[in-house]
Formats: C-alpha cells, sequence, structure tokens
C-alpha cells in the first residue's frame, strides 16, 4: 500500500500600506488600503501568485473589501 501526503498552504503578505478616510464597520477604528500578495504552495514548490488591493482595518485587520 502506497500513501501520499501533500502539504497546500497560502500565505498573505502586506507589501504597503496608505491611511484612507473611513472607520471600521467592526470596531470603529481607521482603515488603510493595502496592497496585498497571495502566494499558494504546493509541497514547498510556489505555484500561484495573486497581487491585490484591500481596505483593511488598522486595528483588528479585517479586511473590509478587496479588490482585483
Amino acid at each position: 500500500m502506497v500513501v501520499f501526503c501533500f502539504l497546500v498552504d497560502q500565505t498573505r503578505k502586506i507589501r504597503r500600506t496608505k491611511p484612507v478616510a473611513g472607520l471600521c464597520s467592526r470596531c470603529r477604528r481607521g482603515a488603510k488600503v493595502a496592497d496585498m500578495s497571495t502566494a499558494t504552495r504546493f509541497c514547498y514548490i510556489p505555484i500561484y501568485w495573486r497581487s491585490w488591493k484591500a481596505i483593511i482595518c488598522s486595528s483588528c485587520g479585517a479586511i473590509l473589501k478587496a479588490y482585483r
């Protein structure tokens, strides 16, 4: 019997941020626009990258809105 075990993970990184006018709808603190990048790895080999923009809360870290 042969058993294969594959490891798949996904990491999100914030590359740059800028303050934006507005408040978080969850904690009522300030929000910011962030350039995000997502990398999906399969057996430690990166196979998919995606860069996108998101409005995130500066206090609780919730993603309020995402743009492609």
